[in-house]
């Protein structure tokens, strides 16, 4: 797949033509400074693939032709939500980014004891956007069709006690099982995650009275970071695609 591939929002139909979103336009036509009739892929979330040509480029604005789509089968067969402690600054952008492009479908970022991050209302929202970019950059530089979304921050103690389907995990230093050696099988798995400094003893006990099964991931101490990417691996190696 060409690298001339963007993130465009709203419908997209073979033979219809489309206004190029800002942000594409800004990529496409002050970046890559291409032209009328060059060919560029468009992706909206729904699972395909567009080319589309270039039909009518100015200053401002830029409209595009659908010519085909097709369909784009490179999902996992494991889903994986991913309960996120937020981190500070690049931690947190650097783990959505790479668990996107290890498979991840949803992330919610939650608010710990020991959440460095101090963010609320319009504020708050603006950090989801800016996530939310960076997942659907994720997406555009991996080849994925389908967009994770970032789901609104929440405190740790109301995601823990969503209903939900299903494997709760949450890894600790002295869990019974790695994931490896899990006995139970699964085609969609919960994650949780701490932020910097890890969840405290009350949010471990916590997680493990909503059903969370500890596991573990070696006798080494990882980052934040590295954890969530080094469990993300290890559950498709598991369950998925790897």
């Amino acid at each position: 797949m060409s690298n001339n591939r963007f993130y465009q929002p709203g419908a997209l139909t073979t033979g219809s033509e489309v206004a190029l979103s800002d942000d594409v336009f800004g990529h496409v036509i002050r970046v890559l400074r291409l032209k009328t009739d060059d060919i560029i892929y468009l992706f909206n979330g729904d699972g395909h693939d567009y080319q589309a040509k270039l039909t009518q480029v100015s200053k401002k604005q830029a409209f595009a032709r659908i010519e085909n789509s097709v369909a784009v089968d490179n999902e996992s067969p494991l889903r994986i939500h991913l309960g996120q402690g937020i981190s500070r600054g690049d931690r947190m952008d650097f783990t959505l980014q790479k668990s996107v492009e290890l498979g991840v479908n949803q992330i919610t970022p939650l608010f710990t004891e020991r959440c460095g991050v101090k963010l609320s209302g319009e504020r708050l929202e603006k950090k989801r956007q800016q996530w939310q970019k960076i997942v659907i950059s994720a997406c555009e530089q991996s080849g994925r069709a389908q967009v994770p979304e970032v789901m609104p921050a929440q405190p740790l103690s109301q995601w823990l006690n969503e209903n939900t389907d299903e494997l709760k995990l949450n890894l600790h230093p002295k869990a019974q099982y790695s994931i490896s050696t899990l006995p139970m099988q699964a085609d969609a798995v919960r994650l949780l995650i701490g932020p910097e400094g890890g969840l405290s003893n009350d949010e471990i006990s916590d997680a493990g009275h909503a059903g969370f099964t500890d596991v573990l991931l070696g006798p080494r101490v990882l980052r934040t970071e590295t954890a969530a990417l080094t469990a993300i691996t290890a559950l498709q190696c598991k369950f998925g695609d790897l």
